[in-house]
């Protein structure tokens, strides 16, 4: 063999060896540029990208080829979450600036947790369909962290910007080095120099918390106080071509920031109804907006214990954060817990939510219909807003101000890639775009809760089933039945189990098998028993078993017991019960 036929041969073998194509054949397109379904689409993903779409009808498939039968589905670009943050995590101990657990539940293992929890939280995000995360206020931490997941075919593409540049830091995050989410600006200098220290980092924006109010002054002399400084950081940030997002809230803020150059605005402002004059402002500057309505909601609820959840949420999300938003149920502080709880249930407090919500809604309709660009965000990792699965109630939320499924879907998938410059690369179904794609079993634009039927995932060219891209643990399926058992939501408490499920009096006394005996006795519980709460005060995991001391509250009587869990299969298969 010669030399150049040799390398000749070796360089064929090389290329077939990456050379990847997958054929989505007889679908239907969620065209999210032209607001149209195309239906018996065939649409050739060639590595990471999408190669080619052509008329199933018209394509001839080579044999042998990886082939995806999207028959009677529909395949939509993979969801954008605009808005989240990767160093909170969700559950009720996550932000001790707004509720100071810390004597239960350290901080410093809370921000441990979140830097060992984050695989889980990308892995979570792929499972739902988002293709595309970005961290609008991080530490220096997450800005290197976000490095071990570039090539991780189950993490989805991850932006992120690094601390806030502030006028006003809560005292529990300062001091905190690398894991602190704000740097101090009190000065100009001190706001150029907050850019400057990110930018070894590689940032992919930078983003300025726009407190006003906090000095005690009124928040519009407030606003125009701090302005130099904000400016400084905008200024600063676009010389070296780097988008900045704005915390504001107030109309002032946000009006202020826009007029001094800022790209993104990733808060609603729910002070006032906006005026022409507003809007006009932002569709001159191109400024994105990304509303994030949900989470004020979620604050209130999870702090007034009146926070309620879908069966989709409850088997989808964190199930260890899920349930710990049950632990104000327990705490020993009943004095802390009632104060929170007095307050968020105030009727001055309900007075405030409801108008700040009629106030953005009433916004979000008018800039999304005046043509100022929406992006899809939640704010994931606050109190009550959990990681991937806020993202449905978020939608659902952009519904209520009245703008349709198609602003909604766009918003979601082609506008988040927008809102980080990216709309070349991501964002729609188109020949030379990243195969970020999900496959639906039912149609989303008839439906926005279709968007969680999901058949495939399909991230970087990569396929998945939804369902394997994130294993249930033994213990995660305890705490979920958990969950469903303290939300008193039977379908979310049976979902867990086996379907030949027996429940034992321990040691062998049988007392119930099979799921749909066990429905009928504790539906009726479910039903009948409001003030149902079970806490645990130990457990131990051991291969497949569980054991979980259990405190219940059941009606106005407290019960001990254990439970001993034995799981089989991926489900809970036998259950003993000691009193």
């Amino acid at each position: 063999m010669t030399k150049k036929y040799f390398f000749a041969l070796w360089f064929l073998i090389s290329s077939l060896s990456v050379f990847s194509q997958t054929y989505i054949t007889n679908t239907t397109v969620v065209d999210v540029e032209n607001h149209k379904l195309i239906p018996e689409q065939t649409v050739v993903l060639t590595n990471d990208k999408i190669s080619s779409i052509q008329s199933s009808k018209k394509i001839k498939i080579p044999t042998n080829s990886n082939i995806i039968d999207g028959s009677g589905k529909y395949l939509a670009p993979g969801l954008t979450d605009a808005h989240i943050h990767f160093f909170q995590n969700g559950g009720l101990y996550t932000r001790p600036d707004v509720i100071d657990l810390r004597k239960f539940a350290p901080y410093d293992k809370e921000i441990a947790f979140a830097k060992s929890n984050m695989e889980d939280k990308l892995r979570r995000y792929l499972q739902n369909g988002i293709t595309t995360v970005i961290d609008v206020g991080a530490n220096y931490h997450y800005l290197q962290q976000r490095n071990d997941f570039k090539d991780k075919n189950y993490a989805p593409t991850i932006f992120i910007t690094g601390p806030l540049a502030t006028t006003y830091e809560p005292a529990v995050y300062q001091n905190l080095k690398d894991d602190e989410p704000f740097v101090l600006t009190k000065t100009v200098e001190e706001g150029i120099k907050s850019v400057q220290n990110q930018l070894q980092y590689k940032p992919d924006f930078i983003k300025i918390w726009y407190i006003a109010g906090a000095d005690g002054l009124p928040v519009e002399e407030s606003a125009r106080k701090n302005l130099p400084i904000v400016k400084a950081v905008i200024d600063e940030a676009h010389k070296y071509n780097l988008k900045v997002a704005v915390h504001a809230t107030e109309r002032i803020t946000a009006q202020l920031s826009v007029e001094n150059g800022a790209d993104l605005l990733v808060h609603s402002v729910e002070d006032e109804v906006i005026k022409p004059d507003f809007i006009a402002l932002l569709k001159k500057k191109k400024t994105i907006l990304c509303p994030t309505l949900v989470v004020h909601r979620n604050y209130s609820n999870s702090l007034g214990q009146q926070i309620k959840f879908s069966l989709y949420e409850l088997e989808k999300s964190d199930a260890f954060q899920l349930g710990s938003l049950q632990d104000l149920k327990h705490i020993a502080d009943t004095a802390l817990v009632n104060k929170y709880k007095k307050a968020r249930l105030s009727q001055k407090r309900i007075d405030n939510l409801k108008s700040d919500e009629s106030n953005m809604l009433t916004n979000l309709k008018l800039l999304s219909d005046a043509g100022v660009i929406i992006a899809t965000g939640t704010d994931a990792g606050n109190i009550g807003t959990l990681h991937a699965t806020s993202y449905q109630p978020e939608l659902k939320m952009m519904q209520e101000s009245g703008i349709g499924n198609w602003q909604i879907l766009t918003a979601s998938t082609l506008n988040g890639a927008k809102f980080i410059g990216k709309e070349k690369e991501f964002g729609s179904i188109a020949v030379g775009k990243k195969a970020n794609l999900i496959l639906l079993d039912q149609n989303p634009v008839e439906n926005l809760e279709n968007l969680t039927k999901i058949n495939k995932v399909i991230n970087q060219g990569t396929v998945f089933n939804p369902n394997e891209i994130l294993k249930d643990t033994p213990e995660i399926l305890v705490q979920r039945q958990l969950n469903g058992y303290n939300f008193r939501n039977i379908d979310a408490f049976l979902e867990p189990y086996a379907e030949d499920v027996e429940l034992y009096d321990y040691p062998n006394t049988l007392i119930a098998k099979g799921k749909e005996k066990i429905r009928g006795n504790y539906q009726k519980m479910f039903e009948n028993t409001p003030n149902l709460h079970c806490e645990i005060k130990g457990r131990i995991v051991q291969g497949n078993i569980v054991i979980d001391q259990e405190h219940v509250l059941f009606g106005d009587k407290y019960l001990d017991a254990t439970a001993i869990y034995h799981i089989e299969n991926g489900k809970i298969k036998k259950v003993y019960f000691i009193q």
